[in-house]
């Protein structure tokens, strides 16, 4: 990746607390590979054998239309799992859109990469008008450039972290639709509350650019009802935090998936992920962040297993939908071994 493809970064004199010498900081430390590290981490993927990263046949899914999105009730929220991590809702009425990744690759390069299992339930022109587009960071699992430049015209809002906002510009959005927001940064309205909440985790997409944007979760409250958006994590004590703050939660969308030795402290494992909902203080739990794209060693249906086995021992209620299935925030989990 060449400099081209690196991030803006802050282009303003911001006092966040996190950032220090032009890079933003998780509130603990965690590991910085070395280059020795790093060099072993990429000999890995080069010739450590992996077993199934890829299913072997197609994966079950609904597919999306406009139509069936209108005739859903405007009394509740609804949700639709896009992928990954990508998630639509239906907030009371509104359409509301969380790290929207619709590209073919999570990459930089339409040529290689990690390339989707399965394509999308619907596609960014059947969507209806969106009222905010969420993005928890710019990492290219989460932050799509063609999915941003097609939403342009169709979205009202698009809510990034710090420093994120300079590449939304430089793709086309209007600045008056960029809110920008700090770690713990609220936007209150009258019947929600959206507040930017830490995770712990990094940034970047070049060579040149790590950690000169922000990372982190989002917190929303729309009427009597909570919702959490987990973005990517180690695990850590903010969860606790978090859910102190402002849970309980309804339901939680939960990281679950890439993560590995070499890098345990950025990516949870799946029985960590369940005691980050406990943390938050979670109702229902929806592991995110798998089953779409092959982006470490493990088996692609692993953190299912893994993270199913977890919640019975803990008795959490695990809800598991399809890709394109619609469930309301106040459903009973939806508990279905699709892998």
């Amino acid at each position: 990746m060449n400099n081209q493809l690196a991030a803006e970064g802050v282009s303003y004199n911001s006092h966040s607390a996190q950032l220090s010498d032009g890079k933003f900081h998780n509130t603990a430390e965690v590991e910085r590979p070395s280059f020795k590290k790093t060099l072993g981490i990429f000999k890995r993927f080069i010739t450590e054998k992996k077993i199934d990263a890829e299913p072997k046949g197609e994966l079950p899914m609904h597919s999306v239309s406009h139509a069936q999105l209108e005739r859903l009730s405007n009394d509740t929220v609804h949700f639709v799992k896009l992928g990954h991590s990508s998630i639509l809702a239906k907030v009371y009425g509104e359409y509301w859109l969380f790290d929207p990744v619709f590209s073919e690759r999570a990459s930089p390069f339409s040529f290689m990469g990690p390339k989707r299992f399965q394509p999308t339930p619907i596609s960014i022109a059947e969507l209806p008008n969106i009222a905010k587009v969420f993005i928890s960071h710019n990492h290219y699992d989460h932050l799509d450039k063609a999915a941003i430049k097609q939403l342009v015209d169709k979205t009202d809002s698009f809510y990034v972290p710090l420093g994120v906002e300079n590449d939304l510009k430089k793709w086309g959005v209007d600045e008056k639709k960029v809110h920008s927001f700090d770690w713990w940064q609220e936007q209150n309205m009258a019947n929600s509350q959206i507040v930017f909440t830490p995770t712990q985790h990094f940034s970047g997409r070049g060579l040149t650019d790590g950690n000169k944007t922000l990372w982190g979760s989002w917190a929303i409250k729309v009427n009597d009802k909570r919702f959490y958006f987990s973005g990517d994590s180690g695990y850590f004590a903010g969860f606790k935090e978090i859910g102190n703050r402002y849970g309980p939660f309804d339901i939680t969308f939960i990281e679950t998936g890439a993560y590995d030795k070499d890098w345990a402290d950025i990516h949870m494992t799946p029985e960590q992920s369940v005691q980050a909902h406990l943390d938050l203080q979670g109702d229902v739990m929806v592991p995110v962040h798998n089953g779409t794209f092959d982006l470490a060693f493990h088996a692609w249906y692993d953190p299912l297993k893994r993270v199913a086995k977890k919640a019975g021992q803990e008795q959490v209620s695990l809800s598991t939908p399809l890709v394109g299935e619609v469930f309301k925030i106040q459903d009973t989990a939806i508990e279905k071994a699709w892998w």
